[in-house]
Protein backbone atom coordinates (compact mmCIF):
# COMPACT_ATOMS: atom_id res chain seq x y z
CA UNK A 1 0.00 0.00 0.00
CA UNK A 2 1.43 3.15 -1.02
CA UNK A 3 1.94 6.27 1.67
CA UNK A 4 -2.02 7.52 2.92
CA UNK A 5 -2.07 11.55 3.66
CA UNK A 6 -2.64 12.11 7.16
CA UNK A 7 -5.68 14.03 7.34
CA UNK A 8 -6.01 16.44 10.79
CA UNK A 9 -8.50 15.12 12.88
CA UNK A 10 -9.65 16.07 16.36
CA UNK A 11 -6.80 14.43 17.94
CA UNK A 12 -7.88 15.76 21.64
CA UNK A 13 -11.67 14.22 21.47
CA UNK A 14 -10.16 11.12 20.14
CA UNK A 15 -7.65 10.75 23.12
CA UNK A 16 -10.40 11.28 25.05
CA UNK A 17 -12.16 9.18 24.22
CA UNK A 18 -10.10 6.41 23.83
CA UNK A 19 -9.20 7.08 27.49
CA UNK A 20 -10.50 3.49 29.26
CA UNK A 21 -10.80 1.70 25.92
CA UNK A 22 -7.22 1.07 25.16
CA UNK A 23 -5.12 -0.82 27.14
CA UNK A 24 -1.93 -1.95 27.10
CA UNK A 25 -0.77 -4.68 25.24
CA UNK A 26 1.60 -7.54 26.65
CA UNK A 27 4.71 -8.58 24.64
CA UNK A 28 3.33 -11.16 23.15
CA UNK A 29 -0.94 -10.97 23.29
CA UNK A 30 -3.01 -9.01 23.82
CA UNK A 31 -6.56 -9.77 26.29
CA UNK A 32 -9.91 -10.20 23.62
CA UNK A 33 -11.94 -7.56 24.69
CA UNK A 34 -16.21 -7.47 24.60
CA UNK A 35 -17.86 -6.78 21.43
CA UNK A 36 -20.88 -4.91 22.72
CA UNK A 37 -21.21 -1.83 20.87
CA UNK A 38 -20.70 1.25 22.70
CA UNK A 39 -22.72 4.52 22.31
CA UNK A 40 -21.84 6.88 19.44
CA UNK A 41 -24.33 9.33 20.53
CA UNK A 42 -22.29 11.84 22.28
CA UNK A 43 -19.05 10.88 20.54
CA UNK A 44 -18.53 13.18 17.35
CA UNK A 45 -17.57 12.58 13.91
CA UNK A 46 -14.45 12.65 13.04
CA UNK A 47 -13.70 11.14 9.79
CA UNK A 48 -14.79 8.28 7.37
CA UNK A 49 -13.99 4.63 6.75
CA UNK A 50 -14.94 3.10 3.06
CA UNK A 51 -14.54 -0.77 2.31
CA UNK A 52 -14.49 -1.74 -1.01
CA UNK A 53 -17.68 -4.58 -0.49
CA UNK A 54 -16.40 -6.06 -3.90
CA UNK A 55 -20.03 -7.93 -4.21
CA UNK A 56 -20.73 -10.62 -7.35
CA UNK A 57 -23.01 -8.29 -9.68
CA UNK A 58 -23.74 -4.83 -8.43
CA UNK A 59 -20.51 -3.75 -6.36
CA UNK A 60 -20.73 -1.58 -3.62
CA UNK A 61 -18.43 0.34 -1.16
CA UNK A 62 -19.66 0.28 1.97
CA UNK A 63 -19.47 4.06 4.01
CA UNK A 64 -18.80 4.71 8.04
CA UNK A 65 -19.20 7.66 9.97
CA UNK A 66 -16.07 7.67 12.37
CA UNK A 67 -16.18 8.55 15.50
CA UNK A 68 -13.91 10.60 18.45
CA UNK A 69 -14.03 6.38 20.72
CA UNK A 70 -13.13 4.84 17.02
CA UNK A 71 -16.49 3.42 16.91
CA UNK A 72 -18.10 3.05 13.03
CA UNK A 73 -21.47 4.18 12.17
CA UNK A 74 -23.02 3.32 8.90
CA UNK A 75 -23.40 6.23 6.53
CA UNK A 76 -27.71 6.78 5.71
CA UNK A 77 -27.63 5.04 2.47
CA UNK A 78 -24.69 2.70 2.82
CA UNK A 79 -23.73 0.78 0.86
CA UNK A 80 -23.00 2.93 -2.23
CA UNK A 81 -22.96 1.43 -5.81
CA UNK A 82 -19.62 1.56 -8.05
CA UNK A 83 -21.50 0.98 -11.25
CA UNK A 84 -19.29 -1.95 -11.87
CA UNK A 85 -19.26 -5.06 -10.90
CA UNK A 86 -17.55 -7.71 -8.36
CA UNK A 87 -15.71 -10.82 -7.96
CA UNK A 88 -17.75 -11.87 -4.63
CA UNK A 89 -14.74 -13.83 -3.27
CA UNK A 90 -11.63 -12.54 -2.25
CA UNK A 91 -9.05 -10.70 -4.36
CA UNK A 92 -5.34 -11.90 -2.21
CA UNK A 93 -4.35 -7.93 -2.32
CA UNK A 94 -3.41 -4.85 -1.09
CA UNK A 95 -5.17 -1.75 -2.21
CA UNK A 96 -8.24 -2.42 -4.04
CA UNK A 97 -9.56 1.04 -3.13
CA UNK A 98 -7.82 4.17 -2.37
CA UNK A 99 -8.50 8.01 -1.97
CA UNK A 100 -6.68 10.67 -4.01
CA UNK A 101 -3.63 12.75 -2.50
CA UNK A 102 -6.49 15.45 -2.47
CA UNK A 103 -8.96 13.95 -0.73
CA UNK A 104 -11.71 14.46 -2.83
CA UNK A 105 -12.14 11.00 -4.72
CA UNK A 106 -12.34 7.52 -4.28
CA UNK A 107 -11.19 5.10 -6.57
CA UNK A 108 -12.23 1.51 -6.13
CA UNK A 109 -11.44 -1.87 -8.24
CA UNK A 110 -14.36 -3.99 -9.93
CA UNK A 111 -12.68 -7.23 -10.56
CA UNK A 112 -15.68 -8.69 -11.84
CA UNK A 113 -16.13 -6.35 -14.48
CA UNK A 114 -12.21 -5.44 -15.32
CA UNK A 115 -13.12 -1.69 -14.78
CA UNK A 116 -12.18 0.85 -11.94
CA UNK A 117 -14.98 3.58 -10.44
CA UNK A 118 -13.83 7.00 -9.24
CA UNK A 119 -15.96 7.85 -6.63
CA UNK A 120 -16.64 11.92 -5.39
CA UNK A 121 -16.43 12.40 -1.76
CA UNK A 122 -19.29 15.06 -0.58
CA UNK A 123 -18.60 16.68 2.52
CA UNK A 124 -20.89 14.30 4.80
CA UNK A 125 -19.01 11.56 3.91
CA UNK A 126 -21.02 10.01 1.00
CA UNK A 127 -19.20 8.54 -2.01
CA UNK A 128 -21.14 9.58 -5.60
CA UNK A 129 -19.70 7.79 -9.08
CA UNK A 130 -17.97 10.26 -11.48
CA UNK A 131 -19.61 9.03 -14.72
CA UNK A 132 -19.26 5.20 -15.31
CA UNK A 133 -16.41 3.16 -14.99
CA UNK A 134 -13.36 3.18 -16.70
CA UNK A 135 -11.87 -0.35 -18.08
CA UNK A 136 -8.61 -1.32 -16.34
CA UNK A 137 -6.48 -2.21 -19.08
CA UNK A 138 -6.33 -5.80 -18.35
CA UNK A 139 -8.61 -8.50 -16.44
CA UNK A 140 -9.51 -8.50 -12.39
CA UNK A 141 -7.63 -5.71 -11.12
CA UNK A 142 -6.65 -6.13 -7.32
CA UNK A 143 -4.59 -2.79 -6.43
CA UNK A 144 -4.66 0.54 -6.92
CA UNK A 145 -1.81 3.19 -6.51
CA UNK A 146 -2.76 7.05 -6.49
CA UNK A 147 1.05 9.92 -6.35
CA UNK A 148 -0.78 13.41 -7.42
CA UNK A 149 -2.63 13.33 -10.70
CA UNK A 150 -1.06 9.52 -11.79
CA UNK A 151 -2.91 6.12 -11.00
CA UNK A 152 -1.47 2.59 -11.95
CA UNK A 153 -3.76 -0.64 -11.27
CA UNK A 154 -2.55 -4.15 -10.87
CA UNK A 155 -4.49 -6.46 -13.31
CA UNK A 156 -4.38 -10.04 -11.67
CA UNK A 157 -6.17 -12.08 -14.21
CA UNK A 158 -5.31 -14.98 -16.41
CA UNK A 159 -5.03 -13.44 -19.93
CA UNK A 160 -4.95 -9.75 -18.92
CA UNK A 161 -2.51 -9.75 -15.98
CA UNK A 162 -0.40 -6.24 -15.99
CA UNK A 163 -0.11 -2.92 -14.81
CA UNK A 164 -1.52 -0.02 -16.48
CA UNK A 165 -1.09 3.57 -16.13
CA UNK A 166 -3.78 6.38 -15.94
CA UNK A 167 -4.23 10.09 -15.39
CA UNK A 168 -6.84 11.58 -12.89
CA UNK A 169 -7.58 14.89 -13.88
CA UNK A 170 -9.19 17.63 -11.12
CA UNK A 171 -13.04 16.84 -12.35
CA UNK A 172 -12.44 12.60 -11.10
CA UNK A 173 -11.90 11.63 -14.78
CA UNK A 174 -9.72 8.62 -15.10
CA UNK A 175 -7.86 8.35 -18.83
CA UNK A 176 -5.35 5.45 -19.58
CA UNK A 177 -1.90 6.51 -20.77
CA UNK A 178 -1.26 5.11 -23.94
CA UNK A 179 1.84 2.97 -23.88
CA UNK A 180 1.61 2.71 -20.20
CA UNK A 181 0.88 -0.92 -19.79
CA UNK A 182 4.15 -3.15 -18.46
CA UNK A 183 2.65 -6.87 -19.17
CA UNK A 184 2.65 -10.33 -16.34
CA UNK A 185 3.02 -13.70 -17.41
CA UNK A 186 -0.30 -15.46 -16.71
CA UNK A 187 -0.16 -17.16 -13.28
CA UNK A 188 1.70 -14.24 -11.70
CA UNK A 189 -1.41 -13.00 -9.47
CA UNK A 190 -0.41 -9.57 -8.47
CA UNK A 191 -1.00 -8.65 -4.91
CA UNK A 192 -0.25 -4.67 -5.22
CA UNK A 193 1.06 -1.59 -6.85
CA UNK A 194 2.42 0.73 -4.91
CA UNK A 195 4.79 4.30 -5.19
CA UNK A 196 7.66 5.39 -3.43
CA UNK A 197 7.28 9.10 -1.49
CA UNK A 198 8.51 10.48 -4.29
CA UNK A 199 6.53 9.00 -6.84
CA UNK A 200 9.50 8.51 -9.22
CA UNK A 201 9.54 4.57 -8.32
CA UNK A 202 6.75 1.79 -8.70
CA UNK A 203 7.11 -1.36 -7.17
CA UNK A 204 4.57 -4.37 -7.59
CA UNK A 205 4.20 -7.68 -5.97
CA UNK A 206 3.34 -11.37 -7.76
CA UNK A 207 2.06 -13.50 -4.99
CA UNK A 208 2.05 -17.09 -7.16
CA UNK A 209 5.20 -16.70 -8.65
CA UNK A 210 6.68 -14.77 -5.08
CA UNK A 211 8.33 -12.03 -7.16
CA UNK A 212 9.20 -8.01 -7.05
CA UNK A 213 8.90 -5.42 -9.73
CA UNK A 214 10.63 -2.33 -9.90
CA UNK A 215 9.80 0.39 -12.15
CA UNK A 216 11.01 3.98 -13.08
CA UNK A 217 8.72 6.20 -13.27
CA UNK A 218 9.13 9.01 -16.16
CA UNK A 219 7.73 12.53 -16.46
CA UNK A 220 5.30 11.49 -19.16
CA UNK A 221 3.24 8.72 -16.49
CA UNK A 222 5.07 5.46 -18.81
CA UNK A 223 7.18 3.39 -16.53
CA UNK A 224 10.39 1.61 -17.52
CA UNK A 225 11.33 -1.48 -15.83
CA UNK A 226 14.66 -1.66 -13.44
CA UNK A 227 14.50 -4.93 -11.90
CA UNK A 228 11.67 -7.10 -12.68
CA UNK A 229 11.20 -10.65 -11.21
CA UNK A 230 13.08 -10.54 -8.02
CA UNK A 231 12.61 -13.58 -6.26
CA UNK A 232 11.49 -13.40 -2.64
CA UNK A 233 13.16 -15.66 -0.35
CA UNK A 234 10.04 -16.66 0.89
CA UNK A 235 6.82 -17.38 -1.05
CA UNK A 236 4.10 -15.18 -1.52
CA UNK A 237 4.68 -11.33 -1.72
CA UNK A 238 1.16 -9.63 -0.97
CA UNK A 239 1.20 -6.61 0.80
CA UNK A 240 4.03 -3.84 0.98
CA UNK A 241 4.98 0.19 2.34
CA UNK A 242 7.31 2.09 1.94
CA UNK A 243 7.94 3.87 5.15
CA UNK A 244 6.95 7.46 5.64
CA UNK A 245 9.94 8.62 7.17
CA UNK A 246 12.95 6.57 5.23
CA UNK A 247 11.79 6.39 1.43
CA UNK A 248 14.48 3.95 0.49
CA UNK A 249 13.04 1.48 2.86
CA UNK A 250 10.68 -0.96 1.72
CA UNK A 251 8.68 -3.84 3.63
CA UNK A 252 6.76 -6.64 1.80
CA UNK A 253 4.89 -9.12 3.62
CA UNK A 254 5.35 -13.13 2.75
CA UNK A 255 2.58 -14.77 3.23
CA UNK A 256 3.13 -18.85 1.61
CA UNK A 257 5.83 -19.80 3.43
CA UNK A 258 3.63 -22.68 5.79
CA UNK A 259 2.35 -22.70 8.98
CA UNK A 260 4.43 -20.85 11.52
CA UNK A 261 6.35 -19.16 8.87
CA UNK A 262 5.19 -15.84 8.35
CA UNK A 263 7.44 -13.08 7.23
CA UNK A 264 8.07 -9.37 6.53
CA UNK A 265 10.79 -8.94 4.69
CA UNK A 266 12.69 -5.42 4.78
CA UNK A 267 14.73 -3.97 1.62
CA UNK A 268 16.70 -0.83 0.94
CA UNK A 269 15.42 0.33 -2.57
CA UNK A 270 18.26 2.09 -4.68
CA UNK A 271 17.63 5.61 -6.91
CA UNK A 272 17.57 3.37 -9.41
CA UNK A 273 15.20 0.85 -8.20
CA UNK A 274 17.11 -1.88 -7.47
CA UNK A 275 16.26 -4.53 -4.55
CA UNK A 276 19.07 -4.80 -1.45
CA UNK A 277 18.02 -6.50 1.74
CA UNK A 278 18.06 -4.86 4.95
CA UNK A 279 20.39 -6.11 7.66
CA UNK A 280 19.24 -10.32 7.88
CA UNK A 281 16.54 -9.07 4.79
CA UNK A 282 13.72 -11.40 6.51
CA UNK A 283 12.37 -10.54 10.15
CA UNK A 284 9.99 -13.76 11.15
CA UNK A 285 7.06 -13.39 13.29
CA UNK A 286 5.82 -17.12 14.20
CA UNK A 287 2.39 -16.44 12.46
CA UNK A 288 0.81 -18.13 9.40
CA UNK A 289 0.10 -16.20 6.26
CA UNK A 290 1.69 -12.75 6.56
CA UNK A 291 -0.74 -10.60 3.80
CA UNK A 292 -1.12 -7.06 4.61
CA UNK A 293 1.44 -4.07 6.05
CA UNK A 294 0.55 -0.41 7.21
CA UNK A 295 3.45 1.19 8.87
CA UNK A 296 2.93 4.11 11.33
CA UNK A 297 3.63 8.00 10.36
CA UNK A 298 6.32 8.41 12.41
CA UNK A 299 7.89 5.26 10.69
CA UNK A 300 8.60 3.57 14.18
CA UNK A 301 6.17 0.65 14.20
CA UNK A 302 4.70 -1.78 11.38
CA UNK A 303 1.74 -3.63 11.83
CA UNK A 304 1.46 -7.26 9.92
CA UNK A 305 -2.06 -9.06 9.67
CA UNK A 306 -1.48 -12.55 9.65
CA UNK A 307 -4.80 -13.73 8.12
CA UNK A 308 -4.86 -17.62 8.96
CA UNK A 309 -3.57 -16.99 12.05
CA UNK A 310 -6.04 -14.70 12.92
CA UNK A 311 -3.06 -12.00 14.31
CA UNK A 312 -1.51 -9.04 13.87
CA UNK A 313 2.27 -8.88 14.65
CA UNK A 314 3.65 -5.81 16.16
CA UNK A 315 6.82 -4.65 15.26
CA UNK A 316 9.63 -1.80 16.35
CA UNK A 317 11.53 -0.17 13.42
CA UNK A 318 14.97 0.85 13.58
CA UNK A 319 16.21 3.43 11.78
CA UNK A 320 18.18 1.23 9.44
CA UNK A 321 14.63 -0.32 8.43
CA UNK A 322 15.59 -3.55 11.04
CA UNK A 323 12.09 -5.14 12.45
CA UNK A 324 12.08 -6.20 15.95
CA UNK A 325 8.86 -8.30 16.66
CA UNK A 326 7.26 -6.82 19.87
CA UNK A 327 4.32 -9.67 19.79
CA UNK A 328 1.07 -10.72 18.35
CA UNK A 329 -2.46 -9.23 18.65
CA UNK A 330 -5.08 -11.22 18.21
CA UNK A 331 -8.32 -10.07 16.87
CA UNK A 332 -12.14 -10.57 18.23
CA UNK A 333 -13.57 -12.17 14.89
CA UNK A 334 -10.69 -12.05 12.55
CA UNK A 335 -11.66 -14.83 9.80
CA UNK A 336 -9.98 -13.66 6.91
CA UNK A 337 -8.70 -10.62 7.63
CA UNK A 338 -7.31 -8.70 5.07
CA UNK A 339 -5.89 -4.72 4.30
CA UNK A 340 -4.92 -2.59 7.53
CA UNK A 341 -5.48 1.42 7.79
CA UNK A 342 -4.30 3.67 10.34
CA UNK A 343 -6.32 7.04 11.15
CA UNK A 344 -5.18 10.17 10.00
CA UNK A 345 -4.01 10.84 13.92
CA UNK A 346 -2.51 7.33 13.95
CA UNK A 347 -4.69 6.61 17.17
CA UNK A 348 -6.48 3.92 15.76
CA UNK A 349 -5.95 0.74 13.62
CA UNK A 350 -8.65 -0.67 11.13
CA UNK A 351 -8.63 -4.40 9.54
CA UNK A 352 -11.27 -5.59 7.07
CA UNK A 353 -12.12 -9.03 8.18
CA UNK A 354 -13.17 -10.67 4.62
CA UNK A 355 -14.87 -13.83 5.62
CA UNK A 356 -15.85 -12.73 8.85
CA UNK A 357 -17.62 -9.53 6.97
CA UNK A 358 -16.39 -7.25 9.84
CA UNK A 359 -14.46 -4.03 10.35
CA UNK A 360 -11.91 -4.22 13.57
CA UNK A 361 -10.74 -1.24 14.95
CA UNK A 362 -7.55 -1.29 17.63
CA UNK A 363 -6.41 1.53 19.30
CA UNK A 364 -3.06 2.11 19.01
CA UNK A 365 -0.46 2.94 21.65
CA UNK A 366 2.91 3.72 20.41
CA UNK A 367 3.52 -0.47 19.18
CA UNK A 368 0.83 -1.82 21.13
CA UNK A 369 -2.81 -2.47 20.18
CA UNK A 370 -5.81 -3.07 21.68
CA UNK A 371 -8.98 -3.76 19.54
CA UNK A 372 -12.08 -1.52 21.16
CA UNK A 373 -14.94 -2.56 22.65
CA UNK A 374 -17.09 -1.49 20.19
CA UNK A 375 -15.39 -3.49 17.66
CA UNK A 376 -16.00 -5.22 15.15
CA UNK A 377 -18.64 -3.25 13.45
CA UNK A 378 -20.49 -5.90 10.61
CA UNK A 379 -20.39 -5.11 6.49
CA UNK A 380 -22.95 -6.01 4.15
CA UNK A 381 -24.05 -10.05 4.70
CA UNK A 382 -23.71 -10.37 0.37
CA UNK A 383 -20.25 -8.56 0.72
CA UNK A 384 -16.67 -10.07 -0.16
CA UNK A 385 -15.26 -7.03 0.77
CA UNK A 386 -11.21 -6.04 0.48
CA UNK A 387 -9.20 -2.86 0.56
CA UNK A 388 -10.03 0.13 3.76
CA UNK A 389 -9.75 3.92 3.52
CA UNK A 390 -10.11 5.76 6.72
CA UNK A 391 -10.17 9.25 6.79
Amino acid sequence: MQIHHRVGATASALALALTGLAGTTSAQATTTQSTTPSTTAASPVVGHTYVNDNNAGANAVAAFDRHADGSLTPIPGSPFATGGSGLGRGLGSQGAIQRSDDGRFLLAVNAGSDSISVLRLGADGVPTPVGTPVPSGGKKPVSIAVHDSLVYVANGGEGGENYTGFRLSGTGSLTAIPGSTFALPDGSHAGDVLFDPSGKRLIGTRDDTSQLDSFKVHGDGRIAPVQVGTPTAVAGPIGAQFSPTHADQLFVTLAHGGPGTGTVAAYDVSRNGTFDPIGPGLFPNGQTATCWVEITADGRYLFAVNTAALTISRYAVSDDGELDLLGNTPFNDGVGAVDARLSPDGRTLSVTGGRGRVVSVFAVEGGDLTELASSPTPLPAASAPTGIVVT
